[in-house]
């Protein structure tokens, strides 16, 4: 699984739950919240298919076409803002 912007989520479990976690915590050494997202993704399929994401790519192509400067000076652009300028004074 593949995530790169994670939610922290409070959840409440009884002791047996919490039991169950942390024997297969020890047992697999993965984390509580690893455990718990292994879960989740197998009970609920929170993950995209191939075609989900071929349908995303097609959709996206094309919409950069009038997009006339290069990724290196837009780039430079935000690496020289007044971002930096405001740190200075």
């Amino acid at each position: 699984m593949c995530t790169y912007i994670m939610q922290r989520t409070q959840i409440s479990l009884t002791t047996e739950e919490r039991r169950a976690l942390d024997s297969e915590s020890a047992r697999t050494g993965k984390s509580l919240s690893a455990l718990i997202r292994d879960a989740v993704e197998a009970m609920y399929g929170t993950s995209r298919s191939s075609a989900e994401d071929l349908d995303l790519m097609r959709q996206s192509f094309g919409s950069w076409i009038d997009f006339n400067e290069e990724g290196a000076s837009v780039v430079e652009k935000l690496r020289s803002g007044s971002r930096f300028t405001r740190s200075e004074q």
